[in-house]
């Protein structure tokens, strides 16, 4: 109640300081009414209201040590901005540059069977995926928009049937001598070959999975040789 009293009292103070005539020029008016509201509410922080959440993001930010920003800024398609950006390769070297990923198709014993004997109504599954995940390698670069574009020497997709689990096993392959790497062309190259047996076998069961999309080794560049069973 006596925070409401003098908040009343400020205001008919302010309405008697505005109404004035000629007593107190528009400035004195101001610094009058500022006393006023400091009698209530006190000094205020020299930076605004003490405590608020913009003050203490501020604090927090401030504590990032200069590891977490080197961190931070160690994603090559970020810029320092945030911004999204393609990669300057140009002060790379050439080397050679060789990657391999794999998928696996989950059929289902029944279109398994249809697979292994050739009665998909659209044709020879396993040939048409193969080709489709040799076109998809060449065509990273527009499937992917951060992607360079670059000549690939080599691209190489198999499919085995696999009866354990009733599943098509995919691996790829692609290879290129360059300045940067082709990890993207082989996963594509396998998740094209993926997505195109599902697209095969899509009328016999809507129920097929496409899992385990990942890369398997690569060489060449920087970081050298990087193998999963290592």
């Amino acid at each position: 109640m006596l925070l409401l009293r003098r908040l009343g009292a400020v205001f008919r103070s302010s309405r008697r300081l505005y109404s004035s005539s000629g007593d107190h020029d528009l400035a004195n008016t101001i610094a009058e009414f500022n006393k006023e509201m400091e009698s209530v509410f006190g000094d205020l922080p020299p930076s605004g209201i003490s405590g608020s959440s913009h003050n203490r993001f501020t604090v927090e930010k401030s504590a990032i040590t200069p590891q977490e920003c080197e961190n931070a800024v160690s994603l090559t398609h970020v810029g320092r901005a945030g911004e999204a950006q393609m990669v300057d390769v140009s002060p790379k070297e050439s080397t050679k540059r060789i990657a391999i990923a794999s998928c696996n198709v989950i059929l289902g014993k029944k279109v398994f069977d249809l697979v292994l004997a050739n009665q998909m109504a659209k044709g020879d599954v396993l040939s048409v995926a193969k080709i489709a995940g040799i076109s998809g390698a060449k065509h990273t670069s527009t499937l992917i928009p951060l992607c360079h574009n670059i000549t690939l020497s080599h691209v190489r997709v198999d499919l085995h049937l696999n009866p354990k689990n009733y599943s098509v096993d995919i691996e790829g392959e692609a290879a290129s001598t360059g300045k940067t790497g082709v990890e993207m062309e082989a996963m594509t190259a396998v998740t094209i070959a993926g997505l195109t047996v599902y697209d095969m076998c899509k009328a016999a069961s809507k129920d097929i999975q496409i899992t385990n999309v990942r890369l398997e080794s690569k060489t060449g560049g920087k970081s050298g040789q990087w193998s999963r069973e290592e």
